[in-house]
């Protein structure tokens, strides 16, 4: 996974300012029109760069794939290992060489740490669908247990469950006797 922040050269907390004015630099930098009589190999490298630049802009640029990449980059499914990420099944590094600094992480107490991760947690859509469908759930058997006694008042005005129950058992009783 590349890290965007290093590819543009900038800070997580930089505005969107920040992050324009390096997209500006760099694309100017490493433009394919710019490298069109250069040789072979610095044309291939000079693209490369401005399709890791285009996309480091276009993902730090909108506040929500901003939110989402720097949810999964700061999530413990990939572990950061000499400046770069890893696969925590193997060591295989991805991107072209842009890891994730350890300058750039913001530094803070355990509590923040934890209460920050639980945040991320609980704020992820898997987690809003599950509880959405578990809500849903609980209303519906809430509503299917008092529908039963709701239908009965309906048909029933007169007499409460319970007494019709009791005269039902005086009348099986009365059966049985006679």
């Amino acid at each position: 996974m590349v890290d965007h922040y290093q590819v543009l050269g900038v800070t997580r907390n930089a505005t969107k300012q920040e992050v324009k004015e390096a997209f500006r630099r760099l694309a100017v930098k490493y433009h394919p029109d710019k490298h069109a009589q250069s040789p072979d190999h610095v044309r291939l490298n000079a693209t490369v760069r401005f399709k890791l630049v285009s996309e480091a802009y276009e993902v730090l640029n909108d506040d929500r794939k901003r939110a989402s990449y720097n949810a999964v980059s700061d999530s413990d499914c990939f572990r950061r290992t000499g400046g770069t990420y890893s696969n925590p099944y193997g060591n295989r590094s991805y991107g072209y060489g842009y890891g994730y600094s350890a300058r750039n992480r913001p530094q803070g107490s355990s509590f923040s740490s934890a209460f920050e991760s639980t945040f991320r947690y609980l704020t992820t859509r898997a987690f809003l669908l599950n509880l959405a469908l578990a809500g849903g759930m609980y209303f519906a058997f809430t509503a299917i247990n008092s529908s039963g006694e709701t239908l009965w008042k309906m048909r029933n005005s007169g007499k409460s469950f319970e007494e019709a129950m009791d005269s039902l058992e005086k009348t099986k009783v009365y059966k049985d006797e006679g």
